[in-house]
C-alpha cells in the first residue's frame, strides 16, 4: 500500500519515522510543503488552501490514506479534506489523552504553533476530557524555524525554551506534551531544561497506530520504499537527501528521549 504523510515542512518526518519501524513492509511518500513552510504563522484561509492543493497532488499520485502529519493542518483543514475526498485521512492530535491518563488530575503544558493553540479543536480536545483545569497551552513558534534550519541543539536552543518556559512551575505539572511535529527534534533540550519527573510525551504511536486501524494494514511481503517530494516536486539532488538524512538521524537521537 502507498502512504503518504504531508507537512508544512520537516516535522512530519517524525512520524513517519515512527511509521517505517512499525511498518517497513509499506510504500511511503513523505510531501513537505517548503514552497509554504511554515503554516503555524499563516491564516486559517492560507493553511486550507495549501492542504488542499497538496492533497490533489498526493491523490494524483494514487496513494491510499494520507497521514497529515501536522497539528497545525490537522487543526485547520482535516475535516474539510475527508468531507471533500474518501480515502483514509489520518491527523495528529496532541497526546493529552494520554498524560491525563497516565498522571491523572495533574498539570499537563502542550506546546504547539499558535494557530493549533487558538484553534477550536484542541479547545473541543480539552473539553472532551474534562481537562479545562490540567491543561495548559503554549505557542514555541521559533522552534519551527529552528528544526527546518537544522539548528537543533545551540545556545541560542536553549536560551529561546528556557525563557518561554521560565514561568511555569513545573513541580505541579507531570509532562510536557509536544502538539507539533517540529518540536520532537529537540527533546534533548526539553530534557536538560526541565524536572526529570516531567515526562515529555508527543502523538507519533497514537497516529500511526490509528493509520493502521483506518487503513486496514496487514503484514504483507511488499517491497519498502520511500520517495520525498517538496511542493509537489520529487526530490532527487544528492545534497538535499543528504539533508533529509540527517533528520532523520536526528529522529534516532531523539527516539529514547522521555
Amino acid at each position: 500500500m502507498k502512504i503518504a504523510f504531508f507537512d508544512s515542512g520537516m516535522g512530519g518526518l517524525s512520524v513517519l519515522h515512527h511509521a517505517r519501524k512499525i511498518l517497513p513492509q509499506e510504500e511511503f511518500i513523505f510531501f513537505a510543503d517548503e514552497d509554504n513552510v511554515p503554516y503555524g504563522t499563516k491564516s486559517p484561509e492560507e493553511v486550507l488552501r495549501f492542504v488542499d492543493a497538496a492533497f490533489k497532488f498526493l491523490i494524483a499520485q494514487k496513494v491510499s490514506a494520507i497521514v497529515v502529519a501536522c497539528n497545525t493542518a490537522t487543526s485547520v483543514a482535516v475535516k474539510a479534506m475527508r468531507e471533500k475526498y474518501s480515502l483514509p485521512i489520518i491527523g495528529m492530535e496532541p497526546a493529552l489523552k494520554v498524560a491525563l491518563d497516565t498522571f491523572p488530575n495533574r498539570k499537563v503544558l502542550v506546546a504547539a504553533t499558535a494557530i493549533t493553540i487558538t484553534g477550536k479543536k484542541i479547545r473541543r480536545l480539552i473539553e472532551r476530557l474534562h481537562a479545562e483545569n490540567f491543561a495548559e497551552l503554549r505557542a514555541l513558534p521559533r522552534l519551527v524555524e529552528f528544526a527546518e534550519r537544522q539548528e537543533f541543539k545551540s545556545a541560542a536552543v536553549e536560551k529561546y525554551l528556557r525563557g518561554e518556559l521560565k514561568d511555569y512551575d513545573f513541580e505541579k505539572f507531570s509532562s510536557l506534551v509536544l502538539g507539533c511535529t517540529h518540536f520532537n527534534y529537540f527533546k534533548d533540550t526539553f530534557r536538560e531544561i526541565l524536572p526529570a519527573h516531567v515526562k515529555i510525551l508527543d502523538g507519533n504511536a497514537g497516529t500511526v497506530n490509528e493509520l493502521i486501524r483506518r487503513a486496514d494494514l496487514k503484514e504483507t511481503a511488499a517491497q519498502s520504499s520511500l520517495e520525498f517530494f517538496y511542493s509537489g516536486r520529487r526530490v532527487t539532488d544528492t545534497a538535499e537527501l543528504a539533508r533529509l538524512e540527517k533528520f532523520l538521524r536526528r529522529l534516532d537521537e531523539m527516539e529514547a528521549i522521555e
